[in-house]
Protein backbone atom coordinates (compact mmCIF):
# COMPACT_ATOMS: atom_id res chain seq x y z
CA UNK A 1 0.00 0.00 0.00
CA UNK A 2 1.15 3.58 -0.41
CA UNK A 3 -0.37 4.33 2.84
CA UNK A 4 0.01 1.36 5.07
CA UNK A 5 -1.71 1.46 8.10
CA UNK A 6 0.11 2.00 11.40
CA UNK A 7 -0.31 -0.63 14.13
CA UNK A 8 -3.25 0.84 16.45
CA UNK A 9 -5.34 1.49 13.15
CA UNK A 10 -4.77 -1.86 12.19
CA UNK A 11 -6.02 -2.69 15.64
CA UNK A 12 -8.93 -0.57 15.68
CA UNK A 13 -9.95 -1.89 12.40
CA UNK A 14 -9.77 -5.16 13.50
CA UNK A 15 -11.92 -4.29 16.00
CA UNK A 16 -14.51 -2.93 13.97
CA UNK A 17 -14.86 -5.24 11.20
CA UNK A 18 -15.74 -7.92 14.20
CA UNK A 19 -18.14 -5.60 15.50
CA UNK A 20 -19.71 -4.54 12.26
CA UNK A 21 -20.18 -8.44 11.80
CA UNK A 22 -21.52 -8.87 15.52
CA UNK A 23 -23.77 -6.47 16.00
CA UNK A 24 -24.44 -4.27 12.80
CA UNK A 25 -24.92 -6.30 9.68
CA UNK A 26 -27.02 -8.48 11.92
CA UNK A 27 -29.17 -5.53 12.84
CA UNK A 28 -29.91 -3.62 9.68
CA UNK A 29 -32.88 -5.13 8.67
CA UNK A 30 -34.60 -4.08 12.22
CA UNK A 31 -32.97 -0.30 11.64
CA UNK A 32 -34.61 0.11 8.26
CA UNK A 33 -37.80 -1.28 9.93
CA UNK A 34 -37.60 1.28 12.63
CA UNK A 35 -36.98 3.68 10.46
CA UNK A 36 -40.10 3.04 8.24
CA UNK A 37 -41.96 1.97 11.32
CA UNK A 38 -41.40 5.18 13.64
CA UNK A 39 -40.26 8.16 11.19
CA UNK A 40 -38.01 10.57 11.13
CA UNK A 41 -39.31 12.32 14.74
CA UNK A 42 -38.57 9.21 16.95
CA UNK A 43 -35.51 7.65 18.42
CA UNK A 44 -34.59 4.05 16.76
CA UNK A 45 -33.96 1.81 19.83
CA UNK A 46 -31.79 -0.37 17.88
CA UNK A 47 -29.00 2.82 17.53
CA UNK A 48 -29.42 3.46 20.99
CA UNK A 49 -28.92 -0.12 22.13
CA UNK A 50 -25.62 -0.22 20.28
CA UNK A 51 -24.00 2.73 21.45
CA UNK A 52 -23.03 1.47 24.74
CA UNK A 53 -21.85 -1.69 23.56
CA UNK A 54 -19.31 0.26 20.64
CA UNK A 55 -18.19 2.87 23.65
CA UNK A 56 -17.20 0.09 26.21
CA UNK A 57 -15.22 -1.62 23.39
CA UNK A 58 -13.01 2.02 22.91
CA UNK A 59 -14.67 2.33 19.71
CA UNK A 60 -15.98 5.78 20.00
CA UNK A 61 -15.37 9.45 18.92
CA UNK A 62 -12.98 8.36 16.13
CA UNK A 63 -13.59 11.07 14.34
CA UNK A 64 -11.81 13.22 16.54
CA UNK A 65 -8.26 14.23 15.43
CA UNK A 66 -6.47 16.21 17.84
CA UNK A 67 -8.79 16.05 21.05
CA UNK A 68 -8.56 13.93 24.26
CA UNK A 69 -11.94 13.11 23.65
CA UNK A 70 -11.47 10.81 20.94
CA UNK A 71 -8.33 8.18 19.47
CA UNK A 72 -6.47 11.43 18.34
CA UNK A 73 -5.81 9.81 14.81
CA UNK A 74 -5.16 11.96 12.38
CA UNK A 75 -7.41 11.84 8.72
CA UNK A 76 -5.23 9.66 6.69
CA UNK A 77 -5.15 6.84 10.04
CA UNK A 78 -9.49 7.54 10.25
CA UNK A 79 -9.77 6.96 6.67
CA UNK A 80 -10.34 3.63 6.58
CA UNK A 81 -11.99 3.29 9.39
CA UNK A 82 -14.25 5.24 8.37
CA UNK A 83 -14.49 3.52 5.22
CA UNK A 84 -15.95 0.46 7.46
CA UNK A 85 -18.55 2.48 8.90
CA UNK A 86 -19.75 3.70 5.51
CA UNK A 87 -21.14 0.39 4.62
CA UNK A 88 -23.66 0.22 6.82
CA UNK A 89 -26.22 3.25 7.11
CA UNK A 90 -26.77 2.27 10.82
CA UNK A 91 -22.85 2.20 11.88
CA UNK A 92 -21.83 5.84 12.07
CA UNK A 93 -24.17 6.94 14.66
CA UNK A 94 -23.33 3.71 16.73
CA UNK A 95 -20.10 4.42 17.17
CA UNK A 96 -20.44 8.50 17.65
CA UNK A 97 -19.27 9.58 14.07
CA UNK A 98 -22.56 10.57 12.28
CA UNK A 99 -22.46 13.41 10.33
CA UNK A 100 -23.67 16.65 10.90
CA UNK A 101 -22.31 16.22 14.86
CA UNK A 102 -19.11 15.08 13.74
CA UNK A 103 -18.58 18.78 12.07
CA UNK A 104 -20.58 20.66 14.75
CA UNK A 105 -18.51 18.50 17.79
CA UNK A 106 -15.18 20.03 15.72
CA UNK A 107 -16.65 23.46 15.48
CA UNK A 108 -17.49 23.63 19.13
CA UNK A 109 -13.83 21.95 20.28
CA UNK A 110 -12.15 24.89 17.79
CA UNK A 111 -14.41 27.90 18.76
CA UNK A 112 -16.70 27.24 21.60
CA UNK A 113 -15.95 29.27 25.09
CA UNK A 114 -15.69 26.93 27.76
CA UNK A 115 -19.44 26.74 28.90
CA UNK A 116 -20.33 26.19 25.52
CA UNK A 117 -17.99 22.55 25.87
CA UNK A 118 -19.44 22.32 28.98
CA UNK A 119 -23.10 22.46 27.98
CA UNK A 120 -23.07 21.03 24.65
CA UNK A 121 -19.56 19.31 23.71
CA UNK A 122 -19.61 17.30 26.54
CA UNK A 123 -23.18 15.68 26.23
CA UNK A 124 -22.13 15.35 22.13
CA UNK A 125 -19.06 13.51 22.89
CA UNK A 126 -21.31 11.18 25.15
CA UNK A 127 -23.35 10.55 22.34
CA UNK A 128 -26.66 12.05 24.58
CA UNK A 129 -27.71 14.48 22.67
CA UNK A 130 -28.27 15.58 18.64
CA UNK A 131 -27.10 18.48 17.19
CA UNK A 132 -27.78 19.96 13.90
CA UNK A 133 -26.28 22.54 11.00
CA UNK A 134 -28.70 25.03 9.18
CA UNK A 135 -26.86 26.67 6.60
CA UNK A 136 -28.99 25.78 3.05
CA UNK A 137 -31.92 27.85 2.68
CA UNK A 138 -34.82 26.94 0.25
CA UNK A 139 -35.48 30.74 -1.28
CA UNK A 140 -31.74 30.92 -2.72
CA UNK A 141 -29.19 29.09 -4.61
CA UNK A 142 -27.36 27.51 -1.74
CA UNK A 143 -24.49 26.96 -3.99
CA UNK A 144 -23.17 30.20 -3.16
CA UNK A 145 -22.98 30.03 0.23
CA UNK A 146 -22.95 34.32 0.34
CA UNK A 147 -26.53 34.13 -1.14
CA UNK A 148 -27.53 33.17 2.29
CA UNK A 149 -30.43 35.65 3.16
CA UNK A 150 -31.40 34.54 6.76
CA UNK A 151 -30.79 37.69 9.54
CA UNK A 152 -28.71 37.74 13.02
CA UNK A 153 -29.26 41.19 14.51
CA UNK A 154 -27.68 42.46 17.74
CA UNK A 155 -30.02 43.99 20.07
CA UNK A 156 -28.16 45.03 23.08
CA UNK A 157 -26.98 41.71 25.20
CA UNK A 158 -28.60 39.74 22.64
CA UNK A 159 -29.19 38.46 18.54
CA UNK A 160 -32.45 38.56 17.10
CA UNK A 161 -32.62 35.60 14.59
CA UNK A 162 -35.05 35.31 11.32
CA UNK A 163 -34.86 32.68 8.51
CA UNK A 164 -36.22 29.68 7.02
CA UNK A 165 -33.86 27.08 6.26
CA UNK A 166 -34.23 22.94 4.88
CA UNK A 167 -31.41 19.90 4.40
CA UNK A 168 -31.12 20.91 8.31
CA UNK A 169 -29.99 17.17 8.99
CA UNK A 170 -31.09 16.33 12.52
CA UNK A 171 -33.67 18.61 13.42
CA UNK A 172 -36.95 15.93 13.52
CA UNK A 173 -35.03 13.91 15.71
CA UNK A 174 -36.07 14.65 19.61
CA UNK A 175 -32.62 14.28 20.88
CA UNK A 176 -31.29 17.09 18.78
CA UNK A 177 -30.76 20.02 21.28
CA UNK A 178 -28.45 22.69 19.38
CA UNK A 179 -28.31 23.60 16.11
CA UNK A 180 -25.23 25.84 14.42
CA UNK A 181 -27.29 28.91 12.65
CA UNK A 182 -25.53 30.35 9.67
CA UNK A 183 -26.72 33.94 8.36
CA UNK A 184 -25.53 37.46 7.67
CA UNK A 185 -24.60 40.20 10.37
CA UNK A 186 -23.46 42.53 7.86
CA UNK A 187 -25.71 42.07 4.49
CA UNK A 188 -24.11 45.72 3.15
CA UNK A 189 -19.99 44.61 3.84
CA UNK A 190 -18.40 45.02 0.65
CA UNK A 191 -16.73 41.54 1.49
CA UNK A 192 -19.50 39.36 0.66
CA UNK A 193 -17.39 36.69 2.54
CA UNK A 194 -17.51 38.87 5.56
CA UNK A 195 -21.15 38.93 5.81
CA UNK A 196 -21.93 35.99 7.77
CA UNK A 197 -21.96 34.92 11.35
CA UNK A 198 -22.35 31.08 12.96
CA UNK A 199 -24.38 31.35 16.14
CA UNK A 200 -25.45 28.62 18.41
CA UNK A 201 -29.12 28.00 18.89
CA UNK A 202 -30.82 25.85 21.59
CA UNK A 203 -33.56 24.33 19.68
CA UNK A 204 -35.93 24.84 22.46
CA UNK A 205 -35.84 27.88 22.28
CA UNK A 206 -39.00 30.53 21.36
CA UNK A 207 -39.19 31.10 17.51
CA UNK A 208 -37.49 27.82 16.28
CA UNK A 209 -39.80 25.60 14.70
CA UNK A 210 -39.39 22.61 12.92
CA UNK A 211 -42.06 22.36 10.15
CA UNK A 212 -41.54 19.38 8.72
CA UNK A 213 -39.06 16.37 7.63
CA UNK A 214 -38.24 16.39 4.04
CA UNK A 215 -37.85 12.83 2.28
CA UNK A 216 -34.69 12.19 0.27
CA UNK A 217 -35.80 9.66 -2.53
CA UNK A 218 -38.95 9.40 -0.16
CA UNK A 219 -37.04 7.33 2.80
CA UNK A 220 -37.51 9.51 6.08
CA UNK A 221 -34.81 9.03 8.22
CA UNK A 222 -32.47 7.17 6.34
CA UNK A 223 -30.26 8.20 4.77
CA UNK A 224 -30.62 11.29 7.15
CA UNK A 225 -32.97 13.27 9.28
CA UNK A 226 -33.29 16.06 6.70
CA UNK A 227 -35.59 18.74 7.78
CA UNK A 228 -37.16 22.48 7.20
CA UNK A 229 -37.28 24.53 10.19
CA UNK A 230 -38.18 28.56 10.11
CA UNK A 231 -36.67 31.06 12.82
CA UNK A 232 -39.04 33.81 13.76
CA UNK A 233 -37.40 36.66 15.72
CA UNK A 234 -35.39 34.06 18.00
CA UNK A 235 -33.47 35.72 20.63
CA UNK A 236 -30.01 34.28 21.96
CA UNK A 237 -27.54 35.40 24.12
CA UNK A 238 -24.86 37.79 22.38
CA UNK A 239 -22.19 35.32 24.34
CA UNK A 240 -23.78 32.20 21.43
CA UNK A 241 -21.93 33.91 18.82
CA UNK A 242 -19.12 31.45 17.41
CA UNK A 243 -15.55 33.19 16.93
CA UNK A 244 -17.22 36.69 16.49
CA UNK A 245 -19.26 38.41 13.62
CA UNK A 246 -18.80 38.18 10.21
CA UNK A 247 -16.78 34.93 10.68
CA UNK A 248 -19.02 32.55 9.17
CA UNK A 249 -17.81 31.86 6.03
CA UNK A 250 -14.41 31.16 7.58
CA UNK A 251 -15.78 28.75 9.72
CA UNK A 252 -17.72 27.27 7.26
CA UNK A 253 -14.88 25.78 5.07
CA UNK A 254 -12.96 25.14 8.01
CA UNK A 255 -16.06 22.50 8.83
CA UNK A 256 -16.79 21.52 5.43
CA UNK A 257 -13.37 20.25 4.61
CA UNK A 258 -13.27 17.33 7.08
CA UNK A 259 -16.98 16.99 6.89
CA UNK A 260 -16.34 16.33 2.53
CA UNK A 261 -13.47 13.90 3.02
CA UNK A 262 -15.82 11.60 5.73
CA UNK A 263 -18.62 11.41 3.17
CA UNK A 264 -16.28 10.25 0.66
CA UNK A 265 -14.20 7.33 3.34
CA UNK A 266 -17.62 6.28 3.91
CA UNK A 267 -19.59 6.56 0.03
CA UNK A 268 -16.02 3.99 -0.80
CA UNK A 269 -17.28 1.51 1.65
CA UNK A 270 -20.87 1.40 0.48
CA UNK A 271 -19.15 0.79 -2.80
CA UNK A 272 -17.32 -1.87 -1.87
CA UNK A 273 -20.27 -3.14 0.05
CA UNK A 274 -22.45 -2.71 -3.01
CA UNK A 275 -20.18 -4.76 -5.25
CA UNK A 276 -19.98 -7.42 -3.01
CA UNK A 277 -23.69 -7.58 -3.29
CA UNK A 278 -23.72 -7.54 -7.06
CA UNK A 279 -20.72 -9.92 -7.47
CA UNK A 280 -22.93 -12.58 -5.07
CA UNK A 281 -26.37 -11.77 -6.69
CA UNK A 282 -24.83 -12.47 -10.52
CA UNK A 283 -22.94 -15.44 -9.34
CA UNK A 284 -26.45 -17.34 -8.05
CA UNK A 285 -28.72 -16.53 -11.09
CA UNK A 286 -28.75 -18.26 -14.17
CA UNK A 287 -30.48 -16.03 -17.37
CA UNK A 288 -30.08 -17.39 -21.20
CA UNK A 289 -28.41 -20.71 -19.86
CA UNK A 290 -25.36 -19.72 -18.14
CA UNK A 291 -24.80 -17.61 -15.15
CA UNK A 292 -25.43 -14.24 -15.07
CA UNK A 293 -21.24 -13.88 -13.76
CA UNK A 294 -20.52 -14.99 -17.17
CA UNK A 295 -22.17 -12.71 -19.03
CA UNK A 296 -19.44 -10.22 -20.59
CA UNK A 297 -21.23 -7.12 -20.12
CA UNK A 298 -21.69 -7.97 -16.44
CA UNK A 299 -17.79 -8.87 -16.40
CA UNK A 300 -17.05 -5.52 -17.33
CA UNK A 301 -18.95 -3.54 -14.90
CA UNK A 302 -17.66 -5.51 -12.05
CA UNK A 303 -14.23 -4.73 -13.78
CA UNK A 304 -15.10 -1.21 -13.96
CA UNK A 305 -16.43 -1.01 -10.75
CA UNK A 306 -13.42 -2.21 -9.03
CA UNK A 307 -10.85 0.27 -10.83
CA UNK A 308 -13.42 2.85 -9.87
CA UNK A 309 -12.97 2.31 -6.44
CA UNK A 310 -9.44 1.68 -6.19
CA UNK A 311 -9.43 4.98 -7.78
CA UNK A 312 -11.24 6.81 -5.77
CA UNK A 313 -9.63 4.99 -2.52
CA UNK A 314 -5.93 6.53 -3.76
CA UNK A 315 -7.52 9.74 -4.59
CA UNK A 316 -9.54 10.34 -1.12
CA UNK A 317 -6.48 8.69 0.81
CA UNK A 318 -4.19 11.60 -0.76
CA UNK A 319 -6.54 14.42 0.04
CA UNK A 320 -6.23 13.23 3.47
CA UNK A 321 -2.32 12.92 3.33
CA UNK A 322 -2.66 16.45 1.94
CA UNK A 323 -4.90 17.68 4.66
CA UNK A 324 -2.73 16.31 7.68
CA UNK A 325 0.42 17.53 5.87
CA UNK A 326 -0.16 21.01 4.52
CA UNK A 327 -3.66 21.68 6.43
CA UNK A 328 -7.41 21.74 5.06
CA UNK A 329 -6.81 25.46 3.01
CA UNK A 330 -3.43 24.42 1.20
CA UNK A 331 -5.55 20.93 0.09
CA UNK A 332 -8.21 22.39 -1.55
CA UNK A 333 -8.55 21.36 -4.90
CA UNK A 334 -7.36 17.47 -3.28
CA UNK A 335 -10.86 18.03 -1.24
CA UNK A 336 -12.85 19.13 -4.14
CA UNK A 337 -11.69 16.20 -6.66
CA UNK A 338 -12.75 13.30 -4.67
CA UNK A 339 -16.19 15.41 -3.88
CA UNK A 340 -16.52 15.50 -7.16
CA UNK A 341 -15.22 11.93 -7.81
CA UNK A 342 -16.30 9.82 -5.37
CA UNK A 343 -20.25 10.46 -5.15
CA UNK A 344 -20.07 9.94 -8.96
CA UNK A 345 -18.48 6.78 -8.46
CA UNK A 346 -20.96 5.39 -6.03
CA UNK A 347 -23.80 6.31 -8.15
CA UNK A 348 -22.68 4.49 -11.06
CA UNK A 349 -22.02 1.37 -9.11
CA UNK A 350 -25.14 1.19 -7.25
CA UNK A 351 -26.52 1.92 -10.36
CA UNK A 352 -25.12 -1.49 -11.76
CA UNK A 353 -26.16 -3.47 -8.75
CA UNK A 354 -29.45 -2.03 -9.51
CA UNK A 355 -29.48 -3.71 -13.00
CA UNK A 356 -27.90 -6.96 -11.86
CA UNK A 357 -30.32 -7.93 -9.22
CA UNK A 358 -33.03 -7.11 -11.89
CA UNK A 359 -36.70 -5.79 -10.34
CA UNK A 360 -35.82 -6.67 -7.04
CA UNK A 361 -32.36 -3.87 -7.19
CA UNK A 362 -35.67 -1.34 -7.37
CA UNK A 363 -37.20 -2.27 -4.15
CA UNK A 364 -35.89 -1.67 -0.50
CA UNK A 365 -35.12 -5.15 0.18
CA UNK A 366 -31.32 -5.71 -1.06
CA UNK A 367 -30.44 -1.89 0.66
CA UNK A 368 -29.54 -0.63 -2.83
CA UNK A 369 -32.05 2.02 -3.04
CA UNK A 370 -31.18 3.42 0.32
CA UNK A 371 -28.02 3.38 -0.96
CA UNK A 372 -28.32 5.10 -3.80
CA UNK A 373 -30.40 7.94 -2.11
CA UNK A 374 -27.29 8.38 -0.19
CA UNK A 375 -24.57 8.52 -3.04
CA UNK A 376 -27.17 10.86 -5.11
CA UNK A 377 -27.51 13.29 -2.28
CA UNK A 378 -23.87 13.68 -1.98
CA UNK A 379 -23.52 15.19 -5.37
CA UNK A 380 -24.87 18.29 -3.92
CA UNK A 381 -24.39 18.27 0.05
CA UNK A 382 -21.45 20.33 1.35
CA UNK A 383 -21.68 21.53 -2.33
CA UNK A 384 -22.97 20.01 -5.72
CA UNK A 385 -20.05 19.01 -8.29
CA UNK A 386 -20.41 22.05 -10.77
CA UNK A 387 -19.03 24.35 -7.79
CA UNK A 388 -16.43 22.06 -7.00
CA UNK A 389 -15.35 21.34 -11.19
CA UNK A 390 -15.28 25.07 -10.97
CA UNK A 391 -12.95 25.57 -8.50
CA UNK A 392 -10.57 22.90 -9.55
CA UNK A 393 -10.57 24.64 -13.34
CA UNK A 394 -9.26 27.40 -11.59
CA UNK A 395 -6.92 26.05 -9.35
CA UNK A 396 -5.73 24.36 -12.73
CA UNK A 397 -5.92 27.58 -14.67
CA UNK A 398 -4.10 29.39 -12.69
CA UNK A 399 -1.07 27.66 -12.75
CA UNK A 400 -0.95 29.04 -16.37
CA UNK A 401 -0.96 32.71 -15.28
CA UNK A 402 1.65 34.03 -16.75
CA UNK A 403 1.74 31.69 -19.52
Amino acid sequence: MLYPMPPKVVELKRKLDSFMDRHIYPNEERFYREAEELGPWKVYPVVEELKPLARAEGLWNLFLPDSGHGAGLTNLEYAPLCEVMGRSHLAPEVFNCSAPDTGNMEVLERYGTKEDKERWLKPLLAGEIRSCFAMTEPAVASSDATNIESSIVREGDHYVINGRKWYTTNATDPRCKICIFMGKTDPDNADRHKQQSMILVPMDTAGVEVKRALPVFGFYGVPDRASEVVFTNVRVPKENMLLGEGRGFEIAQGRLGPGRIHHCMRLIGLSERTLEKMCRRVRSRVAFGKPVSEQTVTQERIAEARIMIEQARLLTLNAAYAMDTVGNKVATAEIAMIKVAVPNMACQIIDWAIQAHGGGGTSNDFGLTQAYATARLLRLADGPDEVHRNQIARFELKKYSNA
